[in-house]
């Protein structure tokens, strides 16, 4: 990893929120739960995401969407992304998250690109529709400014390079009362292949007044820097970079207080962090269903050290944690860490879409309320 440098940030206001490290970690279906958030809490500051919830899940008391909204006992900051395309659930919803659950920042999701939320006109197909927008965020802007919670959205540049919607979205973010928009610079019809569109994240900072969050490629430290000093964003949003190397926070929490930044953990540092990302998830689901939900960290973990493919593999069946301390403990501790992993994108990359799956003639017209197609209320998913 390259050495960086660079002025103190001055942080990262949403309205009445403040957040020293201009830094948010993206909401990620499976994988930001509360043991996750507070693993990362643990690295560095900024502003931490709980997985995406519904609406409709929220307001009709659906129990897995109850259960996701677990937070860890030093998550002093709750936060909470929320997907609908109902401007009634969504703003009940947000009552609700802010009434009965402390929350103190909510982001509504208008960037998912999978295929059975766009179907329903849900996630980044949504903003399309810039009247059934609008009322979405005014409504879940009002719900909140009751209880002083500050309301941002995230989405994407568009459905494909021909229906761009980033700008226009932007425009009703503000002056719905939006706190801040965070931009993934890819489009729907990308997913998550290919390069993300930093100028697109140029664009909407110079159209939009209030802050813009940057989102995609950003897999170090140095990436985030970089990206504030191209685009003028007033933050960052870090989701895959961070799979498997919670450190990450650490590092941009140093970038932006203007401190040299070069972890390089060697792998019994790593094995460590894998301990303890473990030992939090067993706290908070209990052992059994805590190593489950850790299997599929492992390959995160240890993408590019020489661990064997044995050991891989009983790794990702591990069902105790005395049974995963035995397997740590035969990883080579002073293993260094695989320089060749970083800069690289990691997670989910896929193939870019040949079409996107939306509802019939959604396309047709941009300016009404749409088609409310009613959400799944167990639906999950990310931007």
């Amino acid at each position: 990893m390259s050495t960086t440098t660079v002025r103190e940030h001055p942080g990262l206001q949403l309205g009445s929120l403040r957040v020293d490290t201009p830094v948010v970690l993206a909401p990620m279906a499976g994988i930001t739960n509360a043991a996750y958030r507070r693993l990362c809490a643990e690295q560095g500051a900024g502003l931490y995401v709980c997985e995406m919830i519904t609406s409709r899940g929220l307001v009709e008391g659906d129990q897995h969407t109850r259960d996701m909204l677990v937070f860890d006992e030093l998550e002093t900051t709750r936060s909470v992304q929320l997907y609908g395309t109902d401007p009634t659930y969504v703003a009940r919803a947000a009552e609700i998250l802010c009434a009965d659950y402390g929350v103190a920042h909510i982001d509504l999701n208008f960037g998912c690109p999978v295929p059975k939320v766009t179907r329903k006109g849900g996630g980044g197909a949504l903003p399309w529709k810039r009247g059934l927008l609008g009322a979405i965020l005014e409504q879940a802007v009002a719900a909140a400014a009751a209880y002083d919670v500050p309301v941002t959205m995230k989405t994407r540049t568009g459905i494909d390079d021909d229906h761009l919607t980033y700008l226009d979205a932007g425009r009703i973010a503000e002056e719905a009362g939006c706190a801040a928009i965070a931009l993934h610079g890819r489009t729907v019809s990308q997913a998550y292949s290919g390069d993300a569109d930093w100028e697109s994240i140029a664009r909407l900072v110079e159209h939009v007044d209030i802050p813009v969050l940057g989102n995609g490629d950003i897999w170090e430290a140095a990436d985030a820097l970089r990206m504030v000093e191209q685009t003028g964003v007033a933050g960052v949003v870090v989701g895959r970079g961070c799979l498997g190397r919670p450190w990450l926070f650490r590092d941009l929490a140093a970038a932006f207080a203007g401190e040299q930044v070069a972890t390089l953990p060697v792998l019994g540092e790593v094995s460590a962090m894998m301990r303890r990302h473990a030992e939090l998830l067993a706290q908070h689901m209990g052992e059994e269903r805590g190593c489950k939900e850790f299997r599929k960290h492992v390959s995160w973990y240890l993408k590019g050290f020489a661990a064997g493919g044995q050991l891989r593999r009983e790794l990702g069946l591990v069902e105790t944690l005395a049974r995963l301390d035995a397997l740590l403990d035969e990883l080579d501790p002073h293993e260094p860490y695989p320089v060749a992993e970083l800069g690289t994108p990691r997670g989910r990359q896929g193939s870019p879409r040949a079409r996107v799956a939306l509802p019939e003639g959604w396309l047709d017209d941009a300016d009404g309320l749409g088609c409310v197609v009613a959400e799944d209320a167990a639906e999950t998913s990310g931007g």
